[in-house]
């Protein structure tokens, strides 16, 4: 690892003027929202978590988002947090969309937009060959074709028509049997429930821009946005639609201190989870989005340590460069220049994921946020 770095900048993004984006998919929005993504429950958390999404309710944060994997499901933590919040929205990221049948996922939808009272946002993922295939007995092929599909008849399902379908993957009623095309008797709140997509390759940032109301992103940085804003771009257009309204929406990890290699410490074992370990390795997506950045000689690093079971070695492994322009750390005055990158590369709801310290800790870095947001002249 390279040396101490401090306040002053270092390798990688300086303190002052975090880097314009250029491009023709680029825009500057006038204000950003604020969100939290509390992960996965179930590992100790889960009354750190709460108090995190009281704090951030409080504040006017946008929207908390909870994952599910093979441990904890996201409805469930949904449902308690939103039982004990009072303005700000719960959203999926994701539900997963092999561990579902499409009605069950509107079924879940509308009955926690109707107990949140319209607070509910869905986010929808493929996730991996290994959880899909592994855990779920589902198979991964035609991801792209199955989203369509699965998106369809989701909306199909909230909008209380009968429910029919004729598809590659689903067939509702099927056929030369007793089921009948049934209507949902749930009424959500919303006409519309927005729906957001996690999505990485080209191919899937085009499918969220043409069926959904938002991307879900990870490992977002604003330098290479452009090339991936101008996929969701094209899905728009294939719908008469523009980048007006769509919510673009990376979990950006926080970590504020003045020396940045220990504000980027906490944040090397989660990356490398994801680089080096989530998936097998000819089909791990958030390596191929490391090698797409312009790491793909670090990213086989990371992953053939992780994959050795070396994962110190995997973590030390990230180059700091990765680690600072997908996260926001250093001091405050740091991280609210750099803001403006993210505003300038399309963000319109900036969520973050604190990974360091105690609950303490954790809550002083959820107030900070509002502050620099504001301080930056990006809040509402």
């Amino acid at each position: 690892m390279a040396g101490t770095r401090n306040a002053e900048g270092g390798p990688g993004i300086g303190l002052r003027g975090g880097g314009g984006i250029v491009g023709p998919t680029a825009w500057k929005v006038a204000t950003m929202r604020l969100g939290i993504n509390l992960g996965y429950w179930g590992m100790g958390n889960d009354a750190d978590n709460l108090e995190l999404a009281k704090v951030a309710d409080r504040l006017g944060y946008s929207v908390v988002w909870a994952a599910e994997a093979y441990g904890s499901d996201a409805a469930t933590v949904l449902s308690w947090i939103a039982a004990q919040t009072k303005e700000i929205d719960v959203g999926s990221a994701v539900f997963q969309i092999p561990g579902r049948t499409p009605a069950n996922t509107a079924m879940t939808s509308a009955t926690l937009d109707t107990l949140s009272g319209g607070r509910f946002r869905l986010g929808l993922g493929v996730s991996g060959p290994q959880v899909s295939e592994g855990w779920h007995g589902v198979r991964f092929a035609k991801p792209l074709a199955r989203t369509r599909e699965y998106v369809e008849i989701v909306n199909k399902a909230l909008s209380r028509e009968r429910l029919t379908y004729d598809g590659e993957f689903f067939t509702l009623p099927l056929p030369d049997g007793p089921g009948k095309a049934l209507t949902l008797t749930v009424h959500p709140v919303r006409d519309r429930l927005p729906m957001y997509l996690a999505a990485i390759g080209p191919k899937n940032l085009e499918l969220a821009g043409e069926l959904f109301d938002g991307w879900l992103a990870i490992f977002y940085a604003p330098e290479y946005a452009p090339e991936q804003i101008a996929s969701i771009a094209a899905g728009r257009e294939k719908v008469g639609k523009t980048m007006a309204g769509f919510d673009v929406v990376p979990t950006v990890p926080v970590v504020i201190g003045d020396d940045l290699d220990a504000c980027a410490e906490p944040l090397r074992a989660y990356a490398a989870l994801y680089v080096g370990g989530m998936g097998s390795r000819d089909r791990n997506f958030y390596n191929q989005l490391a090698t797409r950045m312009g790491y793909g000689e670090a990213a086989a690093e990371v992953q053939e340590k992780y994959l050795a079971r070396d994962y110190a070695g995997a973590g030390a492994a990230l180059p700091f460069e990765f680690l600072d322009r997908t996260s926001l750390i250093g001091p405050r005055e740091r991280i609210r220049d750099r803001l403006a990158a993210y505003a300038e590369s399309g963000v319109t709801t900036l969520t973050i994921a604190t990974y360091a310290g105690t609950l303490e800790d954790r809550v002083d870095t959820v107030r900070a946020m509002a502050e620099i947001l504001d301080d930056a002249g990006l809040g509402d």
